[in-house]
Order: C-alpha cells, then sequence, then structure tokens
C-alpha cells in the first residue's frame, strides 16, 4: 500500500511564493521545509516513530487538498531565510520557539514541550565550558541566554546528526553539547560514558511555522494539529474491555458515525436515536458516555476490534459477514428495509418488471463499508444466474448514505442504496429524489460488541428487552423517525459542515488567529457557556457569551461582557491567562482540560486535585482518568479539608470539561462535503 511520503516523490519545480493559505490552494500545493541531513535526525521529538512527523505534514496538507512537497536546506539556520523567501510554505520539523525567531516567523500551537539537556562525558572533574551545537539550532540561543555559565559556543555547519554529535563528545571531541530530553532518552542509550544535566534549565515548545503574513495558513494548521492532539488522546485509550471494565472505568466508549439516525450535533446539542438510547442506558448505570468517531476509511470493526471503543452502535445492519468478522450482535431494536434511490427527475425506472431486471446493467454508488454493498454483490450474483446483466457497482469509501443521496439528486450519480429509516428523515426535508423500489430482504439494526464481551451483551439486552416499545422508546423512537415537525427541525438546524458553527464565528477568529487556540474549542465551549446567548447572566454574576465575571473581564481591561465581541475577548483571553498557570511540562493536549477546568472551577482547585492524583498515585499531568477523578473526591471534608482551596463541586468541572471535549469531537465528526473525516 503506498504511504503518504510516496505520494510526493513526483517532479517538482521550485518557485517563489510568499502568498497565504488561498495562494497556496491556487497553486494545489504545500511545500514542507526540513534542514538536509540523515534519516536519523528525521525523528520526531518525544520519542515517537521515526518519520511521523513527516507522515503529520503530509495528512495535514492532503486533508486541504494539498500536493506536499518537501524542500530541503543545508541546515537549521537556512529554514528561516527560505521560508521568508517564498521557497517554502511550512517549517515543518522539529522546530523549537524562541523570542528570536517568533520575531520573524509565526509559530502554530506547540506539538511538545521539551526541556533541553546539557550532554557530557559521565565522569568529569569540572563543568564543560566549551559546548558544540548545530548553527541555527535554539541551543545556541539557550547558551548565550545562560548568565550564570559563559560557555564558548562552537557552531557546526553542515548536516550534522545527532548521532555524530553525541559520538564526538564520547571520543573527547567536543566536551559538551545539548539535546532535547526525549531525542537524548532514545539515543544515550548506546552512549553510556555519557550522560546529561538539567543544569540548563531551559524548556522549550516545539512548533511548526509559517510567514508572518500566512495568518489562514497558520489558522488551518492550529485547527488541524489541535484535533489530531484530541483525537490521538481519545483514541490512545485503546483497551478490550467487557462490562467489570467499564463499570470500574467509569465510561462507556461507543463507536459511532454521524448520521441523522444515531448521533449528530442540533444547536449545539449532541442528539440521535442510538446516542439517547445510550445516554440512558449508562445514566442508569453511573457510567460516562463517550461516543468514539473513527476516521471514515476505518472500518468501525477494526476500530472496535482494536480498542478504540466498547461497542458500535451506528444503525448497523445485521448481516453473515459481519459476524464472520468477529461481530456479536444484540437483539434488534430497528427492522428496515434498503432502497434504491433515484433522482426524482429520473422516470426510466418504472414498471412491474422485478428489481434485478429494473436496474441491470445501471451503476449503482455505494460506500463498501456499509451493509448495501453485500446487498447488491448478492444482486450481481442473482443476475448472472438468470442470465441478465450484472448492476455495476461504483465503490466510495468514507462516503454517506447522506452524501450519495444528495449525490444521486444532484445528478453525480444515477443509483444509490439506503436504509428505509435513513430515507424517512431524508424525504421530510427534502423532494428531489425518490424511492425505486425495495432490495429483497428485511435487514435488522442492532448494536454490536466483540466475541469476548458476554457480559456487556447481556446488559445490552436486558436494557433493550426492558424498554422493548415501552413509552420511552417509543418517544425516542417518534422524535426522531416519525414526527415530521421534530425532524425538520433537527435537520434544519443539524450541523453539516464546520463552515459556521455559531453566529460569532467571524469574531472568535479574529481572537484566537492571535492565539494557539483552534477557534472550534472556544465555540464549543461557548455553546456550554451561554447556549450561544450574549445577554445570559449565571446566579453568580457571570456574564455575555463566555460567561466571565465583570472584575476578571475589568483585569483584563474589558467592559461590558454583553457586547459578544467584550465577551468572546474576554473569554479568550482569560484562558491564556489560565494556561499560564500551569506547568510547561504538562503535555499540550493535556492542557487544553486543565486549562478548561480552571476556567470553570479555578486554578487553585485544578491544582489541588493534581496534588491529590499525585498522593493516589495518578498521574498529575492527565486530566482523564485521573486528574478529574481526584477533582471529584475535593467534594468530600476528608480530601477537601487538607486541600489548599478547600471544598469543591467536583462533578461540574468533570462534566463540563467532558461535554466540551465531546461537543468539539462532535464537530470533527461533522462531514465536510458530503464526505465524513475523509483525509
Amino acid at each position: 500500500m503506498e504511504t503518504l511520503s510516496e505520494k510526493t516523490k513526483s517532479t517538482f519545480l521550485n518557485y517563489r511564493e510568499r502568498g497565504d493559505f488561498p495562494a497556496l490552494q491556487e497553486r494545489g500545493i504545500l511545500r514542507l521545509l526540513a534542514p538536509r541531513g540523515p534519516e536519523e535526525d528525521a525523528l520526531p521529538r518525544g520519542g515517537l516513530p521515526q518519520g511521523e512527523w513527516r507522515q503529520l505534514a503530509e495528512k495535514f496538507a492532503y486533508s486541504r487538498n494539498l500536493r506536499p512537497q518537501w524542500v530541503y536546506v543545508d541546515n537549521f539556520a537556512a529554514l528561516i531565510p527560505a521560508l521568508i523567501e517564498g521557497r517554502g510554505d511550512v517549517i515543518a520539523t522539529n522546530f523549537s520557539r524562541t523570542p528570536n525567531r517568533r520575531s520573524q516567523v509565526a509559530f502554530t500551537r506547540p506539538l511538545q514541550t521539551v526541556n533541553e539537556l546539557l550532554i557530557t562525558l559521565r565522569d568529569i572533574d569540572k563543568p564543560p565550558q566549551e559546548v558544540a551545537v548545530r548553527r541555527g539550532s535554539a541551543y545556541a540561543e539557550t547558551l548565550k541566554e545562560d548568565t550564570e555559565q559563559a560557555y564558548k559556543v562552537t557552531l557546526l555547519d553542515g548536516a550534522v546528526a545527532n548521532s555524530t554529535l553525541l559520538a564526538a563528545v564520547a571520543a573527547g571531541e567536543y566536551q559538551a553539547t545539548v539535546m532535547d530530553s526525549n531525542l537524548a532518552e532514545a539515543l544515550l542509550l548506546n552512549y553510556p560514558q555519557l550522560t546529561a544535566s538539567d543544569q540548563l534549565e531551559s524548556s522549550r515548545d516545539i512548533a511548526w511555522a509559517v510567514r508572518l503574513n500566512a495568518t489562514e495558513l497558520r489558522r488551518e494548521l492550529n485547527e488541524f494539529l489541535t484535533a489530531e492532539l484530541v483525537l490521538a488522546g481519545q483514541n490512545s485509550s485503546k483497551s478490550i474491555r467487557d462490562w467489570e471494565d467499564i463499570l470500574e472505568s467509569g465510561t462507556l466508549r461507543v463507536l459511532t458515525r454521524n448520521n441523522p439516525a444515531s448521533y449528530f450535533i442540533w444547536r449545539g446539542e449532541l442528539m440521535g436515536f442510538d446516542y439517547d438510547l445510550l445516554k440512558k442506558f449508562a445514566r442508569d448505570h453511573k457510567l460516562r458516555l463517550s461516543m468514539v468517531v473513527p476516521n471514515a476509511d476505518m472500518d468501525l470493526t477494526d476500530a472496535l476490534q482494536a480498542g478504540m471503543g466498547d461497542m458500535i452502535a451506528a444503525s448497523l445492519t445485521v448481516t453473515v459477514t459481519r459476524r464472520q468478522q468477529g461481530l456479536v450482535f444484540t437483539r434488534p431494536y430497528l427492522q428496515v428495509t434498503e432502497q434504491v434511490i433515484a433522482p426524482s427527475t429520473d422516470i426510466s425506472l418504472q414498471g412491474d418488471a422485478p428489481l434485478e431486471q429494473m436496474i441491470s446493467g445501471k451503476m449503482v454508488a455505494v460506500n463498501p463499508q456499509t451493509s448495501y454493498h453485500e446487498s447488491l454483490a448478492e444482486m450481481m450474483l442473482l443476475q448472472r444466474e438468470r442470465g441478465i446483466a450484472p448492476i455495476q457497482i461504483s465503490e466510495h469509501p468514507g462516503a454517506t448514505t447522506e452524501y450519495l443521496i444528495d449525490a444521486v439528486a444532484q445528478g453525480i450519480f444515477p443509483y444509490t442504496v439506503a436504509d428505509s429509516h435513513l430515507v424517512a428523515i431524508e424525504s421530510t426535508y427534502r423532494d428531489d429524489f425518490r424511492v425505486v423500489a425495495d432490495l429483497p430482504n428485511i435487514r435488522e439494526i442492532a448494536w454490536a460488541v466483540r466475541t469476548d464481551q458476554s457480559h456487556l451483551l447481556e446488559q445490552l439486552n436486558n436494557f433493550l428487552n426492558k424498554h422493548d416499545r415501552d413509552l420511552f422508546f417509543n418517544v425516542t423512537y417518534n422524535k426522531y423517525f416519525k414526527e415530521k415537525k421534530h425532524i425538520l427541525r433537527h435537520q434544519e438546524n443539524r450541523l453539516r459542515n464546520t463552515d459556521a458553527l455559531s453566529p460569532y464565528d467571524p469574531i472568535v477568529h479574529k481572537y484566537t488567529d492571535k492565539t494557539d487556540r483552534d477557534w472550534r474549542m472556544v465555540v464549543a465551549q461557548m455553546y456550554q457557556e451561554s447556549q450561544f446567548n450574549p445577554r445570559a447572566r449565571s446566579f453568580s454574576g457571570a456574564q455575555g457569551l463566555m460567561q466571565v465575571l465583570p472584575r476578571t473581564a475589568r483585569q483584563l481591561g474589558v467592559e461590558n461582557l454583553y457586547k459578544p465581541e467584550n465577551g468572546i475577548r474576554a473569554g479568550i483571553a482569560y484562558l491564556g491567562w489560565l494556561d499560564q498557570r500551569f506547568p510547561q511540562n504538562i503535555p499540550v493536549e493535556q492542557k487544553i482540560y486543565f486549562t478548561l477546568a480552571a476556567y470553570n472551577a479555578g486554578h487553585g482547585h485544578v491544582h489541588d486535585a493534581r496534588a491529590l492524583a499525585q498522593q493516589l498515585g495518578l498521574d498529575p499531568n492527565q486530566w482523564f482518568g485521573h486528574v478529574e477523578e481526584a477533582m471529584l473526591l475535593l467534594s468530600q471534608p476528608k480530601h477537601y479539608r487538607k486541600s489548599r482551596f478547600g471544598y469543591v463541586r467536583g462533578r461540574e468541572p468533570v462534566k463540563y470539561v467532558r461535554e466540551i471535549r465531546d461537543r468539539y469531537i462532535g464537530y470533527l465528526g461533522v462531514e465536510r462535503n458530503g464526505y465524513f473525516n475523509v483525509e
């Protein structure tokens, strides 16, 4: 299978371009700058697999419909001149944010924070006086800033590998060098005679860089990188669990898709038939519900088997193939038919002829991951057996049923297939397609688990048996599939793309573009605070869209919080102030959650929760499953009496952070141009 890097090996003619993101879109190319040198120097910071950052940069390019092209320069010192001169568009390597560099280029949000370590021989009598580093590296700035120790700095030109530097120090050619902490951790294993010291007391943010005028490109990068960090954090908790482990964790992870039947965002609220059913199931068992939406090109069965979630709830059809792939289904909770869809203007498929004759030789567009593909394959066999010209299946991986219906209505594809309950929803608000006929089999919709989850399966079946066509089930079913008024309202205001999340997006862009924040995360928080009501006021006196206290706003230089721009400006400024209240060594993706928790409960209580987490043997630098658990305990006297800032209603910040995170992930899952998370 071709890798992203292999796709970039086509012929490239260099040129100079100093424009912003629209200029790059016009050319269709994103030029990624990196220093020329040994592959060893392509190691990303943080001990990640070799080349992962390269893959990440290329993934960004493809996500924006750009062709990535790597442009190499001689060393780190040549990166910024090449960027400014327009010979590249993004410095996409392990690049430290320093004051000197920040005056010349615009950095993205940090990808990671590292410590700069002084590397010397293990047995030395006195501190080193001379340090060798590569020209253009951030280490030279660090050594110059160290006023307590005047080092003689030797600047090395050319493509010098880190391993070469370490070997030279080990051989006594240089007294010392400097290296990032996590890179040193990986490489020093091969040099037992060397040791690392943090006597420089220097931490640096690692980020990518663009030209100062490339504000739109920087925004696109920040959106992409924040999403990757958040989703990586969600997906990193892969575990194969049954009911007992789920109860112990307190969270049920549900794999799903964004569609009008299962899971969607309506006016900032998470909704859907499957979502509402499982929200009650989770509440009955005192569990938190976490919806996990894999990339569109990843099959939900594969995601479940990989431990990305505990179950699947996505209007999933029960099929023999899926059982053979290791899925075990709950009792069905819906029965549907699969319907062939044509444009409303197409009257060619009419009459009483059998369906296999009616669609003989026709091209039908489907996503190969759906049960529709299996049904059409069965139809092809039937047609061949009867001497009928078989249909032609046009495969579109990652395409949603809605996208395919819309594409058929527009004449892009002649026909597609959709489940009857999805067709019913679409038919309430559009009349540009029609149902030609039903495929022969009645299909059952159910939830799915792995073969080793018998206890979870039992609990889900108990729930479905208990609510089989009862009042709760019927009211929920009617809301999504029967009551036209509700369906129309949901579909009218359902979030279908991320072009417009709120009425205040331009203002949010204005102030987040000056920061490292993803505007979508701020909008998710804004809805949590005020439901987009600029006149909102809390019982404690917080005001406006971001619910900032007037005294806090005055300290930030903002008055009249009911004015939308003022409320948003104050909220974003306060987030920045809170962000600085936490140690730099907290992983950048985790600091997002600590800052949100502090916004809700105060940073003092979050610091208390971190301290308590440390005492309990939890990780004070991880929010979910660690510091959030300690935060819950700070409402108990035996814990809050020992804390510096005392009692806090811990459930509130825990719920606050989770709901904002879930809404943000919901935004990420919204289809763009009809496709769902297509890379």
